[in-house]
């Protein structure tokens, strides 16, 4: 850039940085007074600490921004960086190393918050043994490790690929500190978490596509209208999760609709605005330049850079947040409710069972974004004038309905408190919802649907699918012996050791745990009914693997029903759930019912697998007719012919004399 250039861009930096101080300190960023009696750590810390979270935030934005200038310019991963990405490439080392200083330091401003302790008094034996025993320090030394490894690697950078790389080591070293905080100590604890962690890391993809634009691709030339194309699409879709997370996120938080009236409420309401604002002003300003032959780049920097206000509010006001205590009230005062993340849920009865309710991350993010995938996906097919199966449609919205009545339903409500309830929804999540979720034919719909290349001889969304699905890693998952081992060896893995009571206990765990059997589920019923382009395994291979697995299945749930130690026996003890008299008892029932509902989704398989070998032998044999068609039956004369020829060569029998 000339000195020219960067005068606008370094006003716009001065605009944003003052929004971005204004909205922090009006949302709670700012120190509070020191009371009298009550030890305070000094002006320093007080002022230190969100003054420290917003350059982190800062940073963060600036070095995922440089990164994503190569996947919005690149022609292929494998190719080398371009003279574009190359020149944005080179702020990552110093901003990175900046990252890696402010999150230290963070940890030191933390000690002296936390206990009260003035920086100049910090005993720093103290500090370490802080920064090692406790869960936010510890997680801002990972960011700080991850932003050091950003930093020096950077240097070495030469290749598209490496380039991607390094931009998910930096959108991972956002993620450590998100995992503690007001998230992790509120209500519903995986939903928090979760819902704050995919909030954050599309609004710094969003925000950093903006500045990439504003910043690097200014001038960049031929590449910045490909890139503009390329933004506009995934700016849409994390508009869209940035939302919709950031609702799931503030409902958690606030409890009701009544504390939009305190101080933490009227923050959310402007990050809430700034969000609308951003959607009206960015997404169809930008789609209509876009549309054009030539973009206007005068329009769309001035835009770029409105936006980058916008967003600077909308961080300012997520640094205070950071600091406000939520107004929704604390009513976690059992051990119970403290490891569920809410009250206890009443007695089970039938009608609970069906119509409960009870937020869960994992069941939003799978229902939300399957749903949304898959219309999008229909909706393009049809702007093509290509037809999509509704038979198909309809199954896999059946598969999401099984997996949210498996984690937020009526079954999830008493997934953590009752072992019975828990297997039930396992079934269902490994066992039923990948069946018609694979029925729904994701891969054949995501093939048909993503865009190809946009530039001759390049990668697009499809070419990189249809890698991904061909590549080692893919072919070693879907290998029948890896998905078997997957489903049924993790059954052995997770229950018949002490795992499973450390899962339980952790809300994280849980989440990971129902993470794993949704995704071994898939895997396996991909391998046996799926259509993944190069499946390998015969009809005859797939019901063999079928009928190999279905005994261990079944001789899991006997052990479950015939041990003598109580799985989770720990972790119901301290629940002490008063409607579940005997924890062996209901281990007995879990294991009845695994193993009695458990045949049904094997005999649905043999169904399915029996339709479709069906299917292609039909459809085999006319293809076979339409070709004897066109050749006059030339396969079968060729037959024909062959025998004859067989026929000739052998020795003709002597007659008796």
């Amino acid at each position: 850039m000339t000195r020219r250039s960067l005068a606008p861009v370094a006003a716009g930096v001065v605009l944003a940085a003052g929004a971005t101080t204004v909205v922090l300190l009006a949302g709670g960023g700012a120190p509070q007074a020191p009371v009298a009696g009550i030890p305070d750590p000094g002006r320093l810390t007080g002022w230190g600490l969100p003054l420290l979270r917003l350059a982190s935030d800062v940073l963060a934005v600036a070095v995922v921004a440089a990164l994503l200038v190569t996947p919005l310019t690149m022609r292929r991963p494998a190719d080398e960086l371009g003279s574009t990405a190359f020149r944005a490439l080179r702020p990552v080392r110093p901003l990175a190393a900046a990252w890696f200083v402010v999150a230290l330091a963070q940890v030191v401003l933390a000690y002296s918050d936390q206990f009260a302790v003035p920086v100049t008094s910090i005993r720093w034996h103290e500090l370490r043994g802080f920064a090692t025993g406790v869960d936010q320090p510890r997680a801002l030394l990972a960011q700080a490790a991850l932003a050091l490894v950003v930093a020096v690697a950077a240097r070495w950078v030469l290749t598209a690929r490496a380039a991607l790389v390094l931009l998910g080591l930096g959108l991972a070293a956002v993620v450590p500190p998100l995992l503690t905080g007001h998230a992790a100590s509120a209500g519903h604890h995986d939903t928090a978490v979760l819902a704050l962690v995919v909030h954050v890391t599309t609004a710094v993809v969003w925000i950093g596509g903006v500045l990439a634009l504003w910043w690097h691709l200014a001038v960049a030339g031929q590449v910045r209208d490909r890139a503009l194309r390329r933004f506009s699409s995934l700016a849409g879709w994390c508009l869209g999760l940035t939302a919709a997370s950031g609702i799931v996120s503030a409902w958690v938080r606030l409890g009701s609709l009544g504390h939009l009236a305190s101080s933490y409420g009227v923050v959310v309401l402007v990050k809430t605005a700034a969000l609308l604002a951003l959607g009206a002003i960015g997404l169809s300003v930008r789609r209509r330049v876009v549309a054009l032959a030539v973009p206007d780049w005068a329009l769309l920097l001035r835009l770029a850079g409105l936006e980058l206000l916008v967003m600077a509010v909308a961080v300012g006001a997520g640094v205070g947040l950071a600091r406000t205590p939520p107004p929704a009230p604390t009513t976690l005062t059992t051990l119970a409710e403290t490891l569920l993340g809410g009250p206890l849920p009443p007695a089970p009865t039938l009608g609970r069972l069906l119509w409960s309710f009870t937020p869960s991350g994992l069941g939003f993010l799978v229902v939300g974004v399957g749903a949304a995938a898959y219309l999008v996906g229909i909706r393009t097919l049809r702007r093509r004038g290509d037809h999509w199966s509704l038979g198909r449609t309809i199954v896999w919205f059946a598969g999401l309905a099984v997996v949210g009545y498996a984690t937020f339903g009526g079954l999830g409500t008493y997934s953590g408190v009752m072992f019975s309830a828990h297997m039930a929804a396992h079934m269902l999540l490994s066992m039923v919802a990948p069946i018609l979720l694979v029925s729904g034919r994701p891969l054949q719909l995501a093939l048909r649907a993503l865009p190809g290349s946009d530039v001759p001889g390049g990668t697009g969304p499809r070419q990189l699918l249809a890698a991904a699905l061909d590549s080692r890693l893919s072919r070693l998952v879907l290998h029948p012996v890896t998905a078997a081992v997957l489903l049924v060896g993790s059954l052995y893995a997770v229950y018949f050791s002490g795992l499973f009571d450390t899962l339980m206990r952790h809300h994280l765990g849980h989440l990971a745990m129902e993470a794993h059997f949704l995704l071994a589920g898939l895997v396996f019923f991909e391998v046996l009914i799926g259509d993944r382009p190069g499946r390998g395994t015969s009809y005859v291979g797939r019901l063999m693997l079928l009928l190999v697995t279905m005994p261990f299945h079944a001789f899991f749930s006997i052990s479950v029903m015939g041990s003598e130690r109580i799985i989770g026996g720990d972790y119901f003890r301290l629940l002490d759930v008063p409607y579940v008299r005997s924890l062996a008892d209901d281990q007995q029932l879990a294991g009845a019912m695994n193993w009695a509902l458990g045949e049904v989704p094997m005999v649905m398989v043999i169904v399915v697998l029996v339709i479709q070998w069906w299917r292609d032998d039909d459809r085999e044999a006319r293809r076979r007719d339409r070709a004897a068609d066109r050749d006059g039956d030339a396969e079968l004369a060729a037959y024909n012919a062959m025998l004859q020829r067989a026929a000739a060569d052998l020795p003709r029998e002597r007659p008796w004399a």
